[in-house]
């Protein structure tokens, strides 16, 4: 892992890109000397760096016992689940109802470049998928025009379980959820929020298969840990 770190901000990066491609892992253990060493940077950046990525959920940094990857347990990744299969499938049919063709079209042009980005084969970029992903869904709330599921969704949904999400799709799975974003579009277009709805339920549904199945192994470990 050794990098040549020109800045303090360069730490962020490099950890940051390190944790989300699964380099550490959820549970793994960050110790500043070993990190700064093969960074090679003092430990004070790394500290920082550290602090940040907590800030950012990527991180945990229990009282006395060093820093470690974020990890959630199965019932904790459920809840999330739970609480998004009651909100998001909702809010898109809401979406649904209130889309002009403006917004039918910027979301067929999100839906369209995920499409591209993230089918498997040599072309493939995972990590471009976030931004778009995130603006997709982002406009859904948006056009659903209510704030109060809204916030409670935003609660839910924590940026770095989507991304590691991400690199934790077999193709299989990522062909689907690609394909749900195509026929959310076509839903829009035909003016019929309970197939939106439905759409979005099974999009969610994906997610959950793929993330129980990545994190259950991790659930395992922390366990043993706690005991």
């Amino acid at each position: 892992m050794a990098r040549a770190v020109t800045s303090a901000g360069r730490v962020v990066e490099i950890l940051r890109e390190l944790i989300l491609d699964n380099t550490f892992p959820p549970g793994a253990r960050l110790a500043e000397t070993e990190l700064a060493e093969q960074l090679g940077v003092s430990r004070t950046p790394v500290r920082e760096a550290l602090r940040q990525l907590a800030a950012e959920a990527l991180v945990e940094l229990p009282p006395n016992r060093g820093a470690r990857v974020a990890s959630w347990s199965l019932d904790e990744l459920e809840s999330v689940f739970e609480l998004r299969a009651t909100l998001e499938p909702r809010l898109t049919g809401m979406a649904a109802a209130r889309a002009g063709e403006a917004d039918i079209a910027e979301l067929d042009e999100l839906a369209t470049r995920m499409l591209a980005v993230g089918s498997p084969g040599p072309d493939q970029d995972r990590d471009a998928l976030v931004p778009l992903n995130t603006a997709f869904h982002g406009k859904l709330v948006r056009l659903a025009d209510a704030p109060a599921f809204a916030a409670a969704l935003a609660g839910a949904v924590r940026t770095p379980l989507i991304m590691r999400n991400f690199h934790a799709y077999d193709d299989a799975s990522m062909r689907r959820s690609l394909a749900h974003h195509i026929e959310i579009v076509a839903a829009f277009r035909a003016g019929d929020p309970q197939w939106a709805t439905a759409v979005m339920t099974a999009h969610l549904r994906n997610a959950r298969a793929v993330m129980l199945r990545t994190v259950a192994p991790h659930s395992v470990q922390r366990d043993e840990q706690t005991h």
